[in-house]
């Protein structure tokens, strides 16, 4: 068996994901990712159970590619939400009307049959459906303002609020979808010390 090099996405792009205290533009460039949509409030059963099928195709990905001599680090959960009506402030919002797609990022040797293969042995093996509708997808995000939030989701308000200053000081508008990346877990770490880089692309 062929001897694999761990491939770190996180260390080979780092300069995408910095976590600035205070809100910084950065470039990023196409990204692949392994991705599952949905709808409703982050903390409900939906979002959850699709979370966990994407980390088993994400594990299951990576079981597939180590045997071929491919080996990587399953990077950390993302996610983009957005709203029906496209207001810039999603908690003005009901939550329960909320859209998300939840994202782990993978490297560009993956590929569609990859993601076929993956979902069969998992299905095999009877896991839930919900592995079913995983899809494998490029997101180009382009310039963006990042920054890193730190405690409750819930408060991440007030950090995309300076998000948006530093926009409009660059004389930007913030386009497309809030993408989070969510560098530590609920349950892990005491809510206050959550720690989630927030990223929205502008133009």
């Amino acid at each position: 068996m062929p001897t694999a090099t761990k491939l770190d996405l996180y260390k080979v792009h780092k300069a995408e994901y910095v976590a600035p205290k205070k809100p910084v533009l950065i470039q990023t460039k196409p990204a692949r990712y392994v991705t599952i949509t949905g709808r409703g409030a982050p903390g409900g059963g939906a979002f959850g159970k699709r979370a966990g099928a994407l980390y088993n195709v994400a594990y299951t990905l990576k079981m597939v590619k180590k045997l071929a001599g491919k080996d990587f680090k399953v990077s950390h959960l993302e996610s983009l939400w957005w709203s029906d009506k496209d207001y810039r402030n999603l908690a003005a919002e009901d939550p329960d009307t909320w859209n998300w797609k939840i994202l782990i990022r993978v490297p560009d040797f993956i590929g569609a049959q990859d993601l076929k293969v993956a979902i069969l042995v998992l299905k095999e093996k009877g896991k839930p459906p919900e592995v079913a509708p995983v899809a494998l997808e490029t997101i180009d995000e382009g310039q963006c303002v990042q920054m890193l939030h730190v405690g409750p989701y819930s408060q991440a308000g007030k950090t995309i609020s300076q998000m948006f200053e530093l926009a409009g000081e660059k004389h930007l508008s913030c386009r497309g979808r809030l993408h989070e990346i969510y560098l530590s877990a609920p349950g892990r770490v005491p809510a206050a010390r959550l720690r989630t880089i927030l990223r929205m692309p502008v133009a």
